[in-house]
C-alpha cells in the first residue's frame, strides 16, 4: 500500500485531534519513498556495520555511532547546542572489574595442641586464593563460619544457615549442590539446580549477613574432572604403545617410516604431558579472578574470594577435626546440612577490586514550539546501542563475534532519525515542542532512558507523551504491534486510526511496561506508545544482519509514528494519562517465583533494590510500594541488588504475606506485601 496520501485531519478520537485541516502528507515533504529508503538503508548499513562493532558499551563503534547520529540530528534541522554546545547527555556506566593493587588474605587460629603461638596461614595471591570480580573492596578481619553449599531451599527442606549465625562473619562456600550424583535428589536431581549459580549463593551469604565470601571446589566436581581426565590421559598412553607395536611391525622402514613415528611418538607424548599437567590442575583447582564470570551481582561491596581446598582443609581439621570431604559426604546421606562456626578461627586481610567506566551519551535533539502550548513536550526515542562482541545478553553464549544489532536496533534509530527529518522538514513550528532522543545504555538495563528521566532537558510534568522504536526492522504480513495503548484514554483509538491509514494490522498491548526504554517514562506517569514489528531468531545474535531488514516497512511505520506525533503536538489538550492494566516486568512472572509486580531501575546504584516503578492492582502497589523506592530488606534477608531480592523472593510462596522495608527519600518505610501466584 502506497502510504503516500494526503491526510484529513478532522477525525475526532476521544474528543481531541477535531481540527479540520487538509496537509500533505509529511513523508512527501521529506522526498518521497525511494528518497526515504535509501537514506534508511544507508544510515542501518552504517549503524550496522562491522566497523561499529556492534555498538557495545565501552567500544569505539558506540562513540562513532554517537557521532554519527550527533550529526543526523543537526543535518535534520533539529537544535543541539542542547548541553555544552553539544547534543550529548553524557554520564558514566561500569563495563568491568580489574584487580587492584592490595589483595592478602590470612587465616589465623588458635594455638596448635602443646603451642603458644596462634596458627597463622599467609596465603599467596594466584597460588592459594585470588578475589573474585563478583565481589567487592575492602579491608577485613572476620571470624569463620562453614556453611556448606551456602543454600537456603524452602520447598527442598534444606537449610545450610539453619542453625549458625553469620551476621558479620566469613562464610566458606562449596560450589554447586548437595547429592550430584543422585538422580532422585530433591536438587533436580543430576543436573545443576537453581542454587548452583554464584549469584544465588551470594545473594542468600548477602541476606543472612555474612560481611565475606570465601568459595571452594566441591570434591564430586574435583572427582567428575579427575575421572574424565584420566581416561583422555590412559587414551593417549594406550595411542603411544599402540603406534610403537605398529612401527615395530614395519620390516623394512623407510626414512618416511621412521620421520612418521617420531611424530606420531612426539604428538602423544605431548598430550600425555598436557593431561598430566591437568589432571594435577584439577585436584585442587584455584579459580580466576573472572572465574565466577565478570561483576554478576552490581552494587555487591563486600569482600569474595575463593581459596583452594588444601589450605581450608587446614583449618576444618584444626577447628572441627574433620575435612571438607567427610563433611560433604555426610550432607549428602540427608542431604542434611553440616554448617558449624570455625571456633577461634579468622579471617583477615584485604581485596582491591576496580571497576572500569567509560564515558557514554544520550544524544539528544529538539524541534521547539510555538504558541501557548509550546513547554509541552513529546518525546520521540529509539535506543542505539547493542551487545558490541556478544557476552552478556547474547542468545549465541560463548560465541566472540560481532554483534550487529541490525534490527535491535539499528532500524529504530534510523527509523527516529527520518522522524526526526520528516517533521523538521514541513518548515513550521508545531505547538508543542519535539524532543528526540537516541538512547545508549538500553541492553543493560534502560539506563540511558532512565537517566533521561531522572535528569531531564524539560521537565517530566510537561511531557505529555513519548514515542518509542525498538525493532521496527523486520515488518511482516503487515504486522505492528503498538505497546501503551492503555497509557492515555485516546491512544486506543489513535492506534487503530493510523494503523489503518498506513494498512498496518494493528495488535495492540495496554501496558506501559516492556523491555525498552520507554518503561522509564511510563514510570514516571508519562503517556506510552512502543512501535514493535516482532522477535524472530536472529534476535540478540551475530545474524541480526542489515540483509534481512524491510526497508519499506521501516519507512511506513516511521510515517505512522511522525503523523501520530504530529496530531499529538497539535491536538487542543494534551492526552489524558491513565494506568494500563497488563504489560510486562523483570520481577516474579516466569512461573517459578510468586508475583510481586515491581519494575528494577537497573542505572541506580545504591545498595538496594532500586523501583523504577510498580505494576498496577499488583502485590507491591497493593501495600503502598512506590516508583523511586529501594527496598533493602524482604522478609528477614537483606536486600543488597536485584539479584538479592530474586532469591529471597523464591523463598516464599502466593498468599504469603512478607514484611518489606524500602528507603523512601531520606527515610525508610516499613510494609507488609501478599504475594500473587506466578503469572
Amino acid at each position: 500500500m502506497n502510504a503516500v496520501f494526503s491526510v484529513l485531519r478532522g477525525v475526532c478520537v476521544a474528543g481531541l485531534f477535531c481540527a479540520v485541516v487538509l496537509t500533505p502528507s509529511i513523508s512527501v515533504a521529506a522526498g518521497g519513498d525511494e528518497v526515504v529508503e535509501r537514506r534508511l538503508l544507508e544510515s542501518v548499513k552504517y549503524l550496522a556495520s562491522d566497523e561499529l562493532e556492534g555498538r557495545g558499551v565501552g567500544t569505539k563503534g558506540l562513540d562513532l555511532a554517537a557521532d554519527f547520529l550527533a550529526r543526523q540530528f543537526r543535518e535534520a534541522g533539529l537544535k543541539t547546542d542542547l548541553y555544552d554546545g553539544s547534543p550529548f547527555q553524557r554520564f558514566k556506566m561500569t563495563v568491568g572489574a580489574s584487580l587492584g593493587p592490595n589483595n592478602q588474605l590470612a587465616l589465623t587460629g588458635p594455638p596448635e595442641a602443646g603451642g603458644k603461638e596462634p596458627q597463622r596461614i599467609e596465603l599467596k595471591l594466584g597460588e592459594q586464593f585470588n578475589p573474585l570480580a563478583i565481589g567487592g573492596s575492602g579491608k577485613f578481619d572476620l571470624p569463620l563460619v562453614f556453611v556448606g553449599y551456602g543454600i537456603t531451599g524452602k520447598e527442598e527442606k534444606y537449610d545450610d544457615y539453619a542453625n549458625v549465625d553469620v551476621k558479620g562473619k566469613a562464610v566458606i562456600i562449596l560450589r554447586h549442590e548437595p547429592q550430584q550424583a543422585n538422580p532422585h535428589s530433591v536438587f533436580d536431581g543430576t543436573k545443576t539446580s537453581q542454587y548452583a549459580p554464584y549469584k544465588r549463593k551470594l545473594s542468600n551469604a548477602y541476606e543472612h549477613g555474612a560481611a565475606a565470601v570465601i568459595f571452594c571446589t566441591d570434591d564430586f566436581e574435583i572427582q567428575k574432572n579427575i575421572s574424565q581426565l584420566r581416561k583422555r590421559w590412559q587414551a593417549a598412553v594406550d595411542s603411544l604403545i599402540e603406534e610403537d607395536v605398529k612401527f615395530k611391525a614395519i620390516v623394512n622402514s623407510s626414512a618416511d617410516d621412521w620421520k612418521k613415528h617420531q611424530d606420531e611418538v612426539q604428538r602423544a607424548a605431548d598430550d600425555i604431558q598436557k593431561l598430566s599437567s591437568q589432571l594435577q590442575a584439577v585436584q585442587d583447582p584455584l579459580l580466576g579472578f573472572d572465574g565466577a564470570g565478570p561483576d554478576l551481582a552490581e552494587g555487591r561491596t563486600f569482600p569474595v574470594l575463593f581459596c583452594r581446598r588444601s589450605v581450608l582443609d587446614q583449618v576444618l581439621q584444626s577447628a572441627a577435626g574433620t575435612s571438607l570431604t567427610k563433611l560433604e559426604k555426610e550432607i549428602d546421606n540427608g542431604p542434611t546440612p553440616q554448617s558449624r562456626v570455625l571456633t577461634n578461627w579468622r579471617a583477615a586481610g584485604e581485596t582491591s577490586v576496580e571497576r572500569q567506566e567509560v564515558e557514554v551519551k544520550n544524544i539528544v535533539g529538539v524541534l521547539e514550539g510555538e504558541g501557548p502550548r509550546a513547554n509541552e513536550t513529546i518525546v520521540i526515542g529509539a535506543h542505539y546501542d547493542h551487545l558490541g562482541w556478544g557476552g552478556t545478553g547474547s542468545a549465541a553464549p560463548g560465541v566472540h563475534e560481532i554483534h550487529n544489532g541490525a534490527d535491535d536496533n539499528a532500524s529504530g534509530t534510523a527509523t527516529l532519525v527520518d522522524v526526526a527529518r520528516q517533521l523538521a522538514g514541513r518548515g513550521k513550528k508545531l505547538p508543542r515542542r519535539l524532543v528526540f532522543i537516541a538512547f545508549t545504555g538500553e541492553e543493560r538495563g534502560l539506563i540511558g532512558s532512565a537517566r533521561y528521566v531522572r535528569n531531564p532537558l524539560v521537565p517530566l510534568e510537561s511531557t505529555v507523551a513519548m514515542l518509542n522504536m525498538d525493532m521496527v526492522g523486520r515488518l511482516q504480513d503487515e504486522k505492528l504491534i503498538v505497546h501503551g495503548t492503555g497509557t492515555a484514554s485516546e491512544f486506543d483509538g489513535l492506534a487503530d486510526r493510523f494503523g489503518a491509514q498506513f494498512g498496518f494490522h494493528i495488535t495492540k498491548k495496554p501496558g506501559g511496561f516492556g523491555p525498552s526504554d520507554h518503561s522509564s517514562f511510563y514510570a514516571a506517569k508519562v503517556p506510552v506508545l512502543f512501535f514493535f514489528t516482532g522477535s524472530h531468531k536472529d534476535y540478540h545474535r551475530p545474524s541480526d544482519d542489515v540483509d534481512k531488514l524491510n526497508i519499506s516497512g521501516m519507512r511506513r511505520v516511521g510515517g505512522m509514528v511522525a503523523e501520530l506525533a504530529l496530531a499529538l503536538a497539535e491536538a487542543p489538550d494534551r492526552p489524558h494519562y491513565q494506568e494500563a492494566q497488563g504489560g510486562s516486568e523483570s520481577i516474579g512472572g516466569d512461573g517459578d517465583r510468586p508475583y510481586f509486580g515491581s519494575i528494577p531501575d537497573f542505572s541506580q546504584e545504591e545498595t538496594g533494590y532500586a523501583l523504577t516503578g510498580v505494576t498496577k492492582g499488583g502485590p507491591a502497589e497493593r501495600a503502598g510500594i512506590k516508583a523511586g523506592d529501594v527496598i533493602i530488606q524482604f522478609g528477614d534477608s537483606k536486600i543488597g541488588n536485584l539479584e538479592d531480592f530474586d532469591s529471597a523472593l523464591r523463598k516464599f510462596k502466593a498468599g504469603d504475606k512478607v514484611p518489606v522495608v524500602v528507603k523512601r527519600g531520606a527515610g525508610q518505610v516499613r510494609l507488609e506485601v501478599t504475594l500473587d501466584p506466578p503469572r
